[in-house]
C-alpha cells in the first residue's frame, strides 16, 4: 500500500494514510481516459439545436404561378429552402450526443486517474476541513498552508462552509465523494483528500 501524509489546516503532518494499490496504484492508460473524458464532456451538450424542414414550415400549398409563360423559374411551393422564409437544407435536428462506456471501463478510469494523481505526487491529504463560517479568506489560508492552487477538494459529507467559501475561487472545486470523477481529477492539478473521504472512495469500488 502507497503511504501519503496526512496534514493539517497549518500544513503540518500529523499521520500517515494508507492508500489502496488496487486503486492508488495501477497502470495509467491515457486512452481509457479519453473514453470517458469524452463521454462526459458530450453528455453535458444538451443536442436541441433545431432547424425546420420544408415540411415544418408553415405556409400555402398553393402553386405560386403558372408553369409556363411567366418567365420565371418553375416554382411550385411557397415553403422551398431557395426562399425567405422556407425551410432549412441540412440542417440541424435534435439528437443525443451521448457516448455509451462500460460500467467496468469507467470505475478502471477512475482508478486510472487516482493512480495518476499519485504517481505525479499531487494528491495530498487532510485530517480535517472544518470551517468556522462561510469566509473564502479562511479558506485561502489554508490552501496557502498546504502551499496548493488549482485544487479539488474531496469531503466524504455536505459541508456548506466548505462548498460556499470555495465559490468565489476560480480554480479550487469542492465535491463529496460520491461526485468524484475522471474529468475533475484530471481537470484539476492537485487532489485534496479529506482523511475520511478515502474509504467513502475505496468503498465504491
Amino acid at each position: 500500500m502507497a503511504a501519503v501524509d496526512v496534514l493539517n489546516s497549518a500544513g503540518e503532518k500529523v499521520s500517515e494514510a494508507q492508500l489502496s494499490d488496487d486503486i492508488f496504484s495501477i497502470p495509467v492508460k491515457t486512452s481509457v481516459l479519453h473514453q470517458v473524458v469524452r463521454s462526459q464532456l458530450v453528455a453535458k451538450r444538451s443536442g436541441t439545436a433545431a432547424s425546420k424542414t420544408r415540411g415544418m414550415v408553415k405556409g400555402s400549398t398553393r402553386k405560386l404561378f403558372r408553369q409556363k409563360g411567366t418567365g420565371n423559374a418553375r416554382a411550385g411551393s411557397i415553403k422551398s429552402p431557395l426562399r425567405k422564409g422556407g425551410g432549412v437544407i441540412f440542417g440541424p435536428h435534435q439528437r443525443s450526443y451521448e457516448i455509451k462506456v462500460p460500467k467496468k471501463v469507467k470505475k478502471l478510469a477512475l482508478k486510472m486517474a487516482l493512480s495518476s494523481k499519485v504517481e505525479d505526487k499531487t494528491i495530498y491529504v487532510i485530517d480535517d476541513f472544518k470551517l468556522d463560517a462561510v469566509k473564502t479568506k479562511n479558506l485561502v489560508n489554508v490552501l496557502n498552508a498546504l502551499n496548493l492552487n488549482d485544487t479539488l477538494i474531496v469531503s466524504d459529507a455536505q459541508d456548506d462552509n466548505l462548498a460556499l467559501s470555495s465559490r468565489n475561487i476560480s480554480d479550487v472545486k469542492v465535491i463529496k465523494s460520491e461526485g468524484l470523477n475522471v474529468y475533475d481529477i484530471l481537470k484539476f492539478k492537485n487532489l485534496l483528500l479529506v482523511e475520511s473521504s478515502i474509504q467513502n472512495i475505496e468503498g465504491r469500488f
